[in-house]
């Protein structure tokens, strides 16, 4: 009967073993296929540099100066230092008049702090787990606390907005959005090599999936940032400097904007 039972959990422990040496090579592979493949196209100009992988296409945005602009998207013929702009941190609901309370988390919008709404799931668990700020040509992405970085980002007139940070430190962090959660379009604010980047993935994809892929491209750095049908459209200027959709508009529910400028 002793021999039975070893027998029996020895046979359980090898399935298992075999499932999950199964699912990481599956994500191995993923990951080798898509690196191997990076940059393999990179279009230079004075306002977006394009790299690509067969997953992903990376924006690097030539800019002097980040701000989080809120309430209106800039203008496309009117901004014409705009360089880059989507969406950032969550918003609330679709309403019909713009409040800075409809935004999660406090941010800073060109020095201004203002109060947001708080982001919790059902459970209480905080969803913008992270931040990053801009000021005096610096950035910082934070992690867990960083509403003292919002007040000094504040008081040097720069921005800053909360989200949930995917990587850290070189690090892939553990996130309230489920690895599962989709398929979907991703987007995120990145550091790879020194430079800010926005990475988004070309198909729709595991939430996990797009992560372990910031990663693998090189992110030290990933900040989710808001996403879905509407909310991620987005525009930067080409080298002629015309304006590019990324995604069509669909609503004017959106109510605040990582923006880059020349």
């Amino acid at each position: 009967m002793k021999v039975k039972f070893i027998i029996i959990l020895f046979l359980i422990i090898t399935v298992v073993f075999c499932r999950v040496v199964k699912t990481k090579s599956h994500q191995n592979s993923l990951l080798q296929n898509d690196t191997i493949t990076t940059a393999i196209e990179s279009k230079s100009g004075k306002h977006v540099r394009i790299d690509h992988t067969d997953s992903l296409i990376i924006y690097y945005p030539y800019y002097s100066r980040i701000d989080l602009v809120t309430g209106t998207m800039p203008d496309k013929i009117t901004d014409t230092d705009v360089v880059f702009c989507c969406e950032a941190a969550y918003t609330k609901q679709c309403l019909n008049q713009f409040r800075h309370n409809n935004i999660a988390g406090d941010h800073v919008s060109s020095g201004m702090r203002y109060s947001g709404y708080p982001c919790l799931e059902k459970n209480g668990r905080i969803r913008n787990t992270g931040a990053f700020v801009w000021f005096d040509g610096k950035y910082k992405f934070l992690w867990q606390e960083y509403s003292h970085e919002l007040n000094i980002a504040a008081e040097h007139g720069g921005m800053g907005f909360g989200q949930e940070l995917m990587v850290h430190e070189g690090d892939i962090l553990p996130t309230v959005r489920s690895d599962s959660n989709g398929p979907n379009f991703f987007r995120a604010l990145c550091e790879v090599n020194g430079e800010l980047c926005i990475i988004q993935c070309k198909q729709r994809m595991l939430f996990g999936s797009f992560k372990h892929l910031c990663k693998a491209f090189g992110a030290r750095e990933a900040l989710y940032l808001d996403m879905g049908e509407g909310w991620n459209h987005s525009w930067y200027r080409d080298e002629d400097g015309k304006a590019v959709d990324i995604f069509p508009k669909t609503h004017d529910f959106c109510t605040n904007w990582i923006t880059f400028y020349r």
